[in-house]
Order: structure tokens, then sequence, then C-alpha cells
């Protein structure tokens, strides 16, 4: 039996544990949960927030960049005990490949050492050491940053290593924090904690991972009336109704449903470029089969290239076949099954009529790609390594397709241009994409991104300022005034 979740201060044998079972690997893994009692979450909270104030709130940001860098060094490690957990189960639990869990996690984890921590905090606060003390402000003043003296986190998803950002972000404010592992991957999370806590004895008790399940009031509103600040993950209408149980004096932080999606200029398409372009796509398709926010459901292709947008469908096509045989996808569910045949039978229909659009797929269903000659919206996919390609005559013509979602989109991986990238990045982001990125690199976000178009950090903070009156004021009661 292997045992999830991170709660100091409460004894194994005083818990009620629930058993989640996993066999997408064809090696079955049960993993313990722990399901606490009201009194427990009660305790619990108060133990985390009151650590936090006496240890985590009194460090330097310095020093936790350190300890968070020491544990990255140790998970990037693959001779660590941590790490070869994390390779061994990772893939039975969610079903990924296991080569593809290796490499995702490194690169993952390398965008958390020292460096890109110290990037991430610049990236919010012109000066980051106003986490530990007042410091001057530009207007006149000072001001210091004050994280939440509990952080509650609902994750959501079973994309390895998805729950590391916001742990991380809440560590970096010095907020005392609990998180909620989903049942999809309920290890990662659980495991990062426990290094945490070897690593630095001293912050031991300023976090916790729980587990409660789906659908359980009781334990859901226990836990948001001891937060002061959630940040939670999930489908709109889960999220909707976390907020709807949230008091009016609780921030609440929701990251939803988005779409992305990308755009090929024809200068990435003579006969040379189109290949490695048609690679890079295929990549952002088949890293965690389409599972992240960040994942496209799309490709818009301009017209008017040596390589045409049909033809550059079946080079994505042969690149998805090459990616299937080094990187086999997951078994699905029979729910994500029968998704994937709804999205194929309804493009199949859909292609009766369209003469001049193709379906390409794996003879066993492992891929797709539907090249459209005539897109006219941006369409969802149905996740599992299945796609659209839709010809335009030029880039801007793809605007009109996104508009209508922009409540939704997130990222766009491009190929062009300097100068269309940035004539095009413009439009696009009136439409509502918040994220740009290469191709090849739509699922790996850079350190200090700016989520769904948000500070990762200085959303979870409040400010207390001392106004330049204020320090006037007081200079005429100093005991050298005159």
């Amino acid at each position: 039996m292997i045992w999830a979740g991170y709660l100091p201060g409460i004894a194994d044998d005083a818990v009620d544990w629930q058993t989640l079972s996993f066999d997408r690997g064809g090696s079955p893994v049960e993993i313990s949960v722990p399901s606490l009692s009201q009194e427990q979450i009660a305790a619990l909270s108060d133990r985390v927030r009151a650590a936090a104030r006496e240890k985590l709130k009194t460090l330097p940001v310095t020093r936790i960049v350190n300890i968070v860098d020491a544990a990255i060094a140790r998970l990037l490690d693959r001779n660590d005990p941590y790490r070869q957990r994390m390779e061994e189960l990772l893939p039975v639990i969610t079903g990924y490949d296991a080569e593809m869990v290796r490499l995702g996690l490194t690169e993952y984890l390398k965008t958390f050492r020292k460096p890109q921590l110290t990037r991430f905090l610049a990236e919010d606060f012109p000066n980051p050491a106003c986490l530990d003390d007042f410091q001057p402000l530009a207007k006149g003043g000072f001001a210091k940053a004050h994280g939440p003296d509990l952080l509650l986190h609902v994750w959501a998803g079973n994309v390895p290593g998805l729950p590391l950002w916001s742990f991380v972000s809440g560590l970096l404010v010095k907020a005392g924090a609990i998180g909620k592992v989903p049942s999809a991957e309920p290890l990662f999370a659980s495991l990062f904690a426990q290094l945490l806590a070897e690593i630095e004895p001293e912050i031991a008790d300023c976090f916790a991972v729980v587990w409660w399940k789906g659908g359980d009031p009781d334990s859901e509103m226990a836990f948001l009336k001891e937060a002061d600040t959630v940040i939670a993950y999930g489908g709109n209408e889960a999220l909707t109704a976390l907020r709807q149980n949230l008091p009016v004096t609780t921030r609440f932080l929701a990251h939803g449903h988005k779409v992305s999606f990308g755009l090929v200029s024809k200068n990435a398409l003579d006969t040379k470029k189109a290949p490695e372009t048609a690679r890079k796509v295929a990549w952002d398709i088949v890293r965690y089969d389409q599972q992240g926010c960040y994942s496209p459901h799309m490709f818009f292709v301009e017209r008017g290239a040596r390589v045409s947008p049909r033809d550059f469908a079946r080079y994505v096509a042969s690149e998805l076949a090459a990616f299937q045989h080094r990187f086999p996808n997951r078994a699905l569910s029979i729910a994500e099954a029968g998704d994937v045949a709804a999205w194929r039978q309804a493009e199949e229909m859909r292609l009766l009529s369209n003469a001049g659009s193709e379906l390409m797929s794996d003879p066993d269903g492992a891929w797709s790609v539907v090249y459209d000659d005539s897109a006219e919206t941006l369409a969802p996919s149905g996740l599992n390594r299945t796609i659209r390609i839709a010809a335009v005559d030029t880039l801007e013509d793809a605007i009109p397709a996104i508009s209508p979602f922009k409540p939704f989109l997130q990222t766009v991986g491009i190929a062009a241009a300097p100068e269309e990238l940035f004539s095009h990045s413009a439009l696009l982001g009136e439409a509502g994409v918040t994220r740009i990125s290469a191709l090849g690199r739509m699922t790996a976000p850079e350190a200090g991104w700016h989520h769904d178009g948000r500070f990762s950090l200085l959303d979870l903070v409040t400010l207390t300022e001392i106004e330049a009156t204020a320090e006037t004021a007081a200079e005429s009661l100093a005991p050298y005034a005159d």
C-alpha cells in the first residue's frame, strides 16, 4: 500500500484512509488517501496557520527560495529515492508513457530552480524584499507584502507535477497552505510536501496535503471556512459551486476551462522548415495527450507556401505516428474513449459535406488529424491526440474564428517571422489570448509566466502601506526633533 497526503500533527492511525486504485500501466497500484473528520480539519488548519505565522513568515524570502531549490535539486537527481518513486508510480497512476513522464518531469522541474524562482519573484515584485520588510515605494512611503494566513489549494487533473506551481507560489509569499490533491493523481504533491519537510524541518508544520471525495460538501465546506484565500483549478461548473460556498471576504482565484491553439505562417512552410515545424506541432499535441489548459485543440495554417496546409497536415500526421512508437498514448477510460469516438464520428459526418477536407488517423485510433479546408470557427478537439488543422488565406483570418471564445482563450503557439509575431500578437491579445509561445513549447510555460494573464504571486498578497505623510509626521515626534 502507498500512502498519499501529508498531515503534520495528526497520527496516521487516527485517520480514516480511503483507497484509490490505478491500473492504467498494467501494474495495479493502490494509494491510500486521508479522509479527515470535521475536528481534524479544524485542528490541522489551526496548526498550519500557527506554524506559518511563527516560522514561515519570519524567514527571509531568499531562505525560502533556497529550500525550494534544494528540493528541486533532489527531484532532478534520478538516483534520489523521491525521484525514483515518482518515475516508478506516476506512469501507472496517470497512464502516461514512462519515458514521457521522465522527460516531462525534468523539463518542468527545471523551471523551479533558484535562478528561475528569483525571476519568478522579480516578475511580480519590483523589490521582492517587500515580502520581508517595508520597502520604499516610487510614489513615496513604504510597503510590505503579506501572504495569506491560510491558503487553500484545490488541485485538479492528472498531469504530473501540476500542483507544484501554486504550491511554490504559496511558499514564496509565506502563506500557510493546505492543498487538496485530485483523485486522478494524488502522489506528486504528497511526495513534494514530504521532501520539503525532510529538507527543512523548521517549516514542516507550515503546509499540509489532504484529500476529500469530489462532491463531499461537509469536508469541502469545512476547509473553505478555514481559508482566507482559495486558489482552485477545475471545470467551470465546479469552480462556480466553490465560489458560491465561499464567504464574501475570502479571496478566490479560479483557473477554469481554457482553450489553446496554434498559428503557422507560410514563412514556416518551405520544404526545409515544414518538417521541423510539424514535429514541434506534434509534440505539443502528444505531450500529456492534450490534458493541460495550454495544450492545442486546433492549428490555423496559412496558404501560399511551397508546402500547402493539406501537406502540412500530412506531415503532422506522420510525426504523430512516429511519436506513437516512441511515446505510446495511454489507455483511455471508457468516458475518454467515448469522447474521442464521438469527436471522430462528428468530424466524419461533417467532412461528407466538405469535399476539400480530409481525416487522417492511426488504424488503431491512437491519433487523428482532421484537415479542414474552410474552417470558420475555433473548435475543441476530442483530446488524446486528436487535432484539427485548418487552412486560412492569412493568419489574420483566424481572429474572427477565435473571437467568440474570448473568455476561454489562453495559449497560442506560433511559427512566424518577427514582424508577424508582434503584429499578430497584438490582435491575439485583443481577442483574449494571454500567452504566446513558440511551437513545441506550448505545454512548457516559462518560469514566472502570468497564468491566465494574472499574477501568480501578486494576486496572493495584500500590501500594507506607510504613506509619506505618516513618515513626515513621525519625524516631528522623534527624540532628536527640535
